[in-house]
């Protein structure tokens, strides 16, 4: 679990080393285990104003392709330095208008157990046409769950960093050292 003082870290680290030109703004940096996603606007296509939504999305969609293959080389070596700083893989996504496009990024398997009641939801998703085999299913469940909970996972996740900050006070801590989550000063092992 990466703390909020962490996530702004990172996420200042981003705005100081991204060149100024690449983005209108940064909007969004994100971080688990295994990813940072780095997500930033860039500027609409210009239009007539009465341009359909057809020709809107078409350029919209034109423009987010433009961005990523003219700033692949910018992006990657920034992605080479981050991965190496806090051993974690980068993505990439930009906002444009109203959309939202992530680039290529990491989809991590995740092994669970399930008794047959479990298996039956994901069974039932399947035969509903809503998933192609459990593993999707299982992530539209995932999906689900997220979209309904944001405001009771924020509260955990602000839990958990007062757990971290009350075990940081313990007889085994150092005095007046912070606690940093190693995982973001060095790479993985392996």
């Amino acid at each position: 679990m990466i703390t909020k003082d962490q996530r702004e870290k990172l996420r200042g680290w981003f705005a100081g080393r991204l060149p100024d030109d690449l983005f209108e703004r940064l909007t969004e940096v994100t971080v688990d285990r295994e990813e940072i996603t780095v997500i930033g606007r860039i500027p609409e296509p210009r239009l007539a104003e009465d341009a359909s939504a057809a020709e809107r999305d078409a350029a919209v969609q034109g423009r987010v392709q433009e961005f990523r293959e003219r700033t692949r080389q910018a992006r990657m070596a920034v992605a080479r330095e981050a991965e190496h700083k806090f051993g974690r893989k980068v993505s990439w996504g930009v906002e444009c208008g109203t959309e939202r496009a992530l680039f290529t990024h990491v989809a991590a398997p995740v092994m669970t157990r399930l008794r047959q009641p479990e298996r039956q939801v994901l069974d039932t998703l399947i035969a509903g046409g809503v998933a192609r085999s459990r593993s999707e299913a299982l992530a539209w469940c995932v999906r689900l769950v997220q979209r309904h909970t944001d405001d009771w996972l924020t509260d955990l996740r602000e839990s958990l960093e007062n757990v971290q900050r009350v075990r940081a006070q313990g007889p085994d801590a150092e005095p007046g050292t912070p606690v940093e989550d190693s995982s973001t000063d060095k790479p993985k092992d392996g």
